[in-house]
Order: C-alpha cells, then sequence, then structure tokens
C-alpha cells in the first residue's frame, strides 16, 4: 500500500507541477500571438479535449506532466516552398502530397518537406491513420460574431477555398509562428515555464510562512508557533531558490560535482519523499512541493538540450552567429543530452534504491 501511494502522490506532484511549467509555455506564447494547437495535461498520446482559441485543451492517458504545442518551433531553415504548397492546399481543400508536387512543380520530397512543416504550424491539418496515402486538408475555419459581420466565411476541415493573395495568406501564417517573433520574445517563451514553477514555489512559501505559520525555537528553548510578514516570506522564498541556484551552480565545478550529485535524487526518491510529506501534514506537503517546483524550474535552465535552457542556449548561438543551427547538430545536441540524463538518472535511481534498501532515509 505505501508503494501504491508514493506513486500516487509523486504522479500528481510532478504531474501538476510539469502541467503549469507547461502553462506558462502556452500564456507566454499566446500573449505574443503564438499559435498553440495542443495543450496537453499527461504526456503526448491518445487524448480527449476540446478546441477553444485554436487550442485543443484536453487529457492524455499519461498522466505524469503535460505539455503545450508552440508552433514554429521546428529547427533547421524553413522549407522555400512554403508560400505556394499552403495556396495550392487550399485551393483544392484535401490533396495528396503527389498533387501538390505537381501543382507547384516541385519534387515529391520536397512537398512532403513543406507538408510536413505547415502541419507543424498548425496551418493545414496532416494525414490521418485512415488516410490510405498522404492526404493533407486546409483547416477549420470558425470565424467569430465579429468576424463574420466583417465578411469572414467559415470553412470545414479539408474544403477549398479562394486563395487571392498567396503571399498575404502565407504572413499571416508565419507571423503565428515561434519562429517569426524577435529574440527577446522567443526568450521569453523559453523561460516561462520556469518562471512559473519559480512564481508558484514563492507563493507556496507565502501560504506557509504567513498563513499556516512555522514553529520555532526561542533562545529560552520554547517552541513558538509564528506566523511572519508576507514580504519577509517573499524573501524567505527567493532566498531558497537562490541557495538551490548555487546548490546546481555546483554541478559545472570540478571539486563539488560528485557531492551534488550524491546528494540528489531520482524520481524514485521524489515519490519516497512525497509520502513522507504528506504523512507528515500540510505544511510539511506544501514546503515539499514548493522545493520540487523550485528544483524542477531550474534544473529547466541547465544549458543542455532538451531543456529549456539548452534550447536558450541554441537561440542565443543563432543571435549571436546569426547562423541557423542544422536540425543533424540539433539532433546530435539532444541525443547526448538525453544519454547525460539516462547515466544521472541510472546513477541516482540505485542511490535511492540502497537508501530505501539500507533505511537510510533522504534528505529532503
Amino acid at each position: 500500500m505505501d508503494i501504491v501511494l508514493m506513486i500516487v502522490y509523486a504522479t500528481l506532484i510532478l504531474g501538476f507541477l510539469v502541467f503549469i511549467h507547461e502553462g506558462g509555455h502556452y500564456l507566454a506564447a499566446r500573449a505574443f500571438g503564438v499559435r498553440v494547437t495542443e495543450f496537453m495535461l499527461g504526456l503526448p498520446g491518445p487524448n480527449i479535449g476540446f478546441t477553444k482559441w485554436g487550442t485543443k485543451f484536453g487529457v492524455t492517458p499519461f498522466l505524469l506532466g503535460g505539455y503545450a504545442k508552440v508552433c514554429g518551433m521546428e529547427p533547421g531553415e524553413m522549407s522555400p516552398y512554403l508560400e505556394p504548397v499552403l495556396a495550392a492546399l487550399y485551393r483544392r481543400g484535401t490533396a495528396n502530397m503527389e498533387d501538390i508536387a505537381r501543382d507547384c512543380g516541385i519534387t515529391d520530397d520536397a512537398a512532403y518537406e513543406a507538408l510536413d512543416e505547415l502541419v507543424e504550424w498548425g496551418s493545414i491539418a496532416g494525414p490521418t491513420k485512415q488516410d490510405k496515402y498522404n492526404t493533407y486538408r486546409a483547416p477549420v475555419v470558425k470565424p467569430s460574431k465579429k468576424q463574420v459581420a466583417a465578411g469572414a466565411v467559415a470553412y470545414e476541415l479539408g474544403q477549398a477555398r479562394p486563395v487571392e493573395d498567396a503571399h498575404a495568406l502565407f504572413e499571416s501564417e508565419y507571423k503565428q509562428q515561434y519562429r517569426s517573433l524577435p529574440f527577446w520574445k522567443r526568450s521569453v517563451i523559453l523561460v516561462a515555464g520556469v518562471a512559473v514553477n519559480l512564481l508558484f514555489a514563492v507563493l507556496l512559501f507565502v501560504v506557509l510562512f504567513s498563513l499556516i505559520g512555522v514553529d520555532v525555537q526561542t533562545s529560552a528553548g520554547d517552541i513558538r508557533h509564528v506566523n511572519v510578514n508576507p514580504l519577509d516570506a517573499i524573501q524567505m522564498g527567493f532566498m531558497y531558490i537562490g541557495m538551490v541556484v548555487q546548490l546546481i551552480a555546483g554541478l559545472f565545478n570540478p571539486s563539488t560535482a560528485g557531492e551534488v550529485v550524491q546528494n540528489s535524487t531520482s524520481v524514485i526518491g521524489i515519490a519516497a519523499m512525497s509520502k513522507q510529506a504528506v504523512d507528515l501534514g500540510l505544511a510539511s506537503a506544501i514546503s515539499f512541493v514548493a522545493s520540487i517546483s523550485v528544483s524542477l524550474g531550474i534544473m529547466n535552465l541547465l544549458p543542455i538540450l532538451p531543456l529549456d535552457g539548452g534550447r536558450f542556449v541554441i537561440e542565443v548561438f543563432q543571435k549571436i552567429s546569426r547562423k541557423v543551427v542544422t536540425m543533424r547538430a540539433l539532433n546530435y545536441l539532444s541525443a547526448a543530452g538525453m544519454i547525460l540524463f539516462i547515466g544521472f538518472f541510472l546513477f541516482m535511481a540505485n542511490q535511492d534504491i540502497q537508501r530505501i534498501i539500507s533505511g537510510a532515509g533522504f534528505g529532503g
């Protein structure tokens, strides 16, 4: 029963914290006019939900986390045929890859590359499992009442529509993509998830220290229950964040890296600690969730792909060098990052299992 509770608590805590992290990316992207086609509670997979403001909100069976599908984040150069391919598909409504290739006078491979990128943009709908061939469709258009009054027309999925100005159509779609934004806006989207995790942790510290209060020992040895000023609680929250930043920065110091890793824990340890924290009561549970939220946020700033920090480093490199990092280079960097993470996980998981077996416990 304890193992089941450990799994349940860890899934709820980590799932919620990852979900609000992705919510930060979603809110920042929408604030800058970037299309977000999906915002899900759970890891990618089969899902159910509803569509609002051009985004499908829903839930998947794999509840450990969440994701926001921000359009236009695909790496590398854009296909040079996006504009004619988009216009050709809109005029047809529904078409196979070969149809578009003929209409645009390009190869099937070039048409496939452009169509696939437009699917990532949310500009068109990609092939379904029921399609025998690579069939693409123009998207659903449901204008608001105000837009209808202004002359906008509704279109069903796969319905042909006139294209008077192919360039204007392409520009309207391009402006809704992450890649169309200036460097500082892309950076804000990347760090927004981290910001939400840290701000949520600070809020929890305010609840813990100001509303619930904490027990402190006086100089005389007595235990007193005190409620601190909210501003002091905020300050304490940021002090804790600074401590975590300093701790994680130790990973980059050869003399302290080993100690930092040894004092770290995997999801197995988090599961064990989550049950311990909940068993100790509300204050302990709030403190634990706040500490995990800070750790999750700061860890995401590590300059390693596919973390947000790794993506930010790529953005900085591209800004300084004025060169676009190729898909091949990103794949190599992502693979190296995954190998590093798997190595860390296996090492820390082994530590956690040894602690459980020996009964040494976790430091929190």
